[in-house]
């Protein structure tokens, strides 16, 4: 009995063990970070998707343009660099650039594609020149000829790109191109009727026949037949033929080339009678 009071008295003079509070066991800190984590992750995509981060970022955004417009970065003036046929008020309107406004919210790649859109310009290129100058540079179009298409008349470059379709005052004198197709091949054309220029000179209308080769329509009123293969060899070979032989001056009223070792020679049924039928597409 007395040794059971004894070992219950030394029980009780032991220390204690304490108890581990719950939010210091590994699982619980391990659920702990988890959550931290999940709130942290789940309100950041909740202040993205809520729009307030875009909102904070451009307010602060402007809020830097107008500090640099107040500091001196204003637009005070636009320089023009390669224009000829495109008008300044065209120029400034696609620019939508005001005297005065903060050059640091300028757009030169959104004004470089408006400027890119106006029918005479090939390629732009658009700088700020800080603090207050923005500098336009225009690369424009070259009037290659007249197409005529279904009755309807519009210049064209050396592309073969439509740059207007009215006002043709000034470029009266070019050649005048007829088919479907004949734009984009009117540069070639040309570069090949230019190796006789002093026949170029006379030449007014070019029909694209079929797709694959020209019929040429001289002031005179002659019709002259172009081969689908090797034309600038046809070519070189009328332009002997009329230093030795003057045909263009001669009373006809086509001249054929299509065969290459021989001139094909129609004369005019009256003299003077224009022929007729070279305007028409075929």
């Amino acid at each position: 009995m007395k040794n059971d009071k004894k070992g219950k008295a030394a029980e009780r003079s032991r220390p204690r063990r304490r108890a581990k509070p719950l939010w210091r066991t590994g699982w619980a800190r391990a659920v702990a970070v988890a959550m931290i984590l999940s709130a942290a992750t789940g309100g950041g995509w909740w202040l993205w998707s809520s729009d307030w981060l875009p909102r904070i970022a451009e307010r602060a955004k402007w809020t830097v343009i107008a500090a640099s417009a107040e500091a001196g970065l204003r637009v005070e003036e636009i320089l023009v660099v390669g224009r000829n046929e495109t008008s300044r008020r065209a120029l400034l309107d696609a620019v939508r650039l005001a005297r005065g406004a903060p050059i640091m919210a300028f757009d030169p790649q959104d004004a470089k594609r408006r400027i890119e859109a106006l029918p005479w310009v090939r390629i732009a290129t658009v700088e700020r020149m800080l603090p207050d100058t923005v500098v336009l540079g225009v690369v424009e179009r070259e009037a290659l000829a007249l197409w005529q298409h279904k009755g309807r008349f519009a210049l064209i470059d050396h592309d073969g790109t439509v740059i207007q379709d009215s006002d043709f005052k000034r470029f009266a004198g070019l050649l005048v191109v007829v088919g479907k197709d004949a734009p984009v091949h009117a540069a070639a054309l040309l570069g090949m009727l230019a190796t006789q220029p002093h026949l170029l000179a006379r030449v007014r209308t070019a029909v694209r026949v079929g797709g694959r080769r020209w019929n040429l329509r001289f002031e005179s009123g002659i019709d002259v037949r172009l081969p689908e293969e090797n034309p600038a060899s046809a070519w070189a070979r009328l332009a002997e033929y009329e230093r030795t032989n003057q045909v263009l001056a001669r009373d006809v009223e086509m001249l054929d080339l299509r065969l290459p070792d021989r001139l094909i020679v129609r004369r005019a049924p009256r003299p003077g009678r224009r022929p007729a039928g070279l305007d028409r597409e075929t």
